[in-house]
């Protein structure tokens, strides 16, 4: 199994990615009869996305693998906020996971109030994949260099836009870090 999630972490580097249980414990201590039931692997995205695709591969491999039903299911919003909610609230039996990207470490800092306390009720399982982020720039743009594209920045202020897979998402807050510059 542990090779399986390799090659698929080879094969889609979309982005980090963390596989987390609600209360994850008792995961630990029935491993000899985990799991007793169907799984749910909750992704806090619209479908379609690399979150998506990763975690519908993964159930998958762990449906073969364990014989047990495994079921993705997205539920969007703020920012992965509303399907990390339900997951928190979800039993604390290790058959509700989420799929989550790195810049859901952010999200603390970037929401006053959260519906959940990821430091108390959410535990990080795994690692699953990870990928770069690429800075592109259209081809009629007169750059060749990052160097080229800060000058060009600076020279047209408010005139220059990004592009990202949302608000308060990783690929999000490195653009805004990279604006400050």
């Amino acid at each position: 199994m542990k090779s399986e999630l390799a090659a698929l972490s080879r094969a889609h580097p979309s982005v980090g990615i963390f596989l987390l249980a609600a209360l994850a414990a008792p995961l630990f201590a029935a491993a000899q009869s985990y799991p007793t039931g169907p799984l749910r692997i909750v992704v806090p995205f619209t479908p379609g996305g690399g979150t998506d695709i990763l975690s519908r591969l993964i159930a998958q491999k762990l449906n073969e693998s364990w014989g047990q039903p495994v079921v993705v299911e997205n539920r969007p919003g703020a920012s992965g906020t509303v399907g990390t909610a339900f997951v928190a609230k979800a039993a604390g039996d290790g058959h509700t996971l989420l799929v989550m990207p790195a810049g859901y470490a952010g999200n603390p800092s970037l929401y006053q109030k959260l519906p959940y306390d990821q430091n108390r009720e959410l535990t990080p399982v795994s690692l699953l994949a990870s990928g770069p982020l690429v800075l592109v720039v259209h081809p009629s743009l007169p750059v060749n260099s990052v160097k080229d594209v800060i000058a060009l920045a600076r020279s047209r202020p408010g005139e220059i836009n990004f592009g990202s897979s949302g608000a308060g998402t990783l690929p999000h807050l490195s653009a805004e870090l990279f604006n400050s510059i």
